[in-house]
């Protein structure tokens, strides 16, 4: 199947990490994979994604700063960004979109409504 875009998921529950790993392959997308905010920093600039799936409440690094990072380095311009969190109060997607996320989904969430994001926005 054809690459579409090249995506970096960072998420610390590995459960996750493989189920979106699967689901993206599965959509053509070349994968990779961080469990924390530094091995997100590093992959980042190693591989340039088009689009980083990212969670929120990481142990070292929080997608906050991975955002706000990514948005404002100049190294990564056209680069998306999908926050995927358990923090889903209005507070919470708000202060992710302010550090200029493109879209922002929910825990438990739909895997036909994140696939249908990352293809709007790629």
């Amino acid at each position: 199947m054809k690459k579409q875009g090249r995506i970096l998921i960072v998420d610390d529950e590995p459960n996750i990490l493989l189920s979106l790993d699967f689901l993206m392959r599965r959509g053509g997308y070349e994968v990779f994979i961080a469990r924390n905010g530094t091995e997100a920093m590093e992959l980042l600039d190693k591989h340039s994604p088009d689009l980083v799936v990212l969670d929120i409440m990481m142990p070292d690094v929080d997608g906050y700063y991975i955002c706000r990072h990514i948005k404002t380095s100049g190294k990564h311009p056209s680069c998306k960004v999908v926050f995927l969190s358990a923090k889903s109060k209005e507070s919470d997607i708000k202060t992710g979109m302010d550090m200029g996320a493109d879209a922002y989904l929910t825990k438990p969430f739909s895997t036909r409504q994140l696939m249908q994001k990352v293809e709007e926005l790629l």
